[in-house]
């Protein structure tokens, strides 16, 4: 049994198999899409070839060591791997805070 088990205030609890689809479904069908922003340029990150300039700006270099599925950066002076999906149309929410997480104060995701 997986899922997430939702209280209510009346006391009944309910098991949501696909609490994703659920939330979509009581949004009216859509979820908010994110973008990932530079904040010293105010830039909203539309390809990789925008983020790997940043990126190099800020002292991360590709990585071609690693998985050919994969677009991946790394810096000399830290262990972190910043690994994306080769098609930027994958590129989501999840790979977007992993950057933010890995260069503070540069970096923000906001809801378009």
């Amino acid at each position: 049994m997986s899922g997430v088990w939702v209280f209510k205030n009346n006391g009944v609890i309910r098991l949501v198999e696909n609490p994703a689809a659920e939330s979509s479904a009581r949004n009216g069908g859509g979820s908010r899409r994110k973008v990932l922003v530079h904040l010293p340029s105010g830039q909203v990150v539309t390809s990789y070839s925008s983020l790997e300039q940043i990126l190099k700006e800020q002292g991360w270099e590709r990585y071609y060591g690693g998985d050919p599925d994969l677009f991946q950066f790394h810096k000399h002076s830290s262990i972190d791997l910043i690994s994306l999906p080769r098609d930027f149309s994958k590129f989501n929410s999840v790979y977007m805070y992993d950057i933010v997480i890995k260069n503070p104060n540069m970096f923000h995701v906001r809801d378009i």
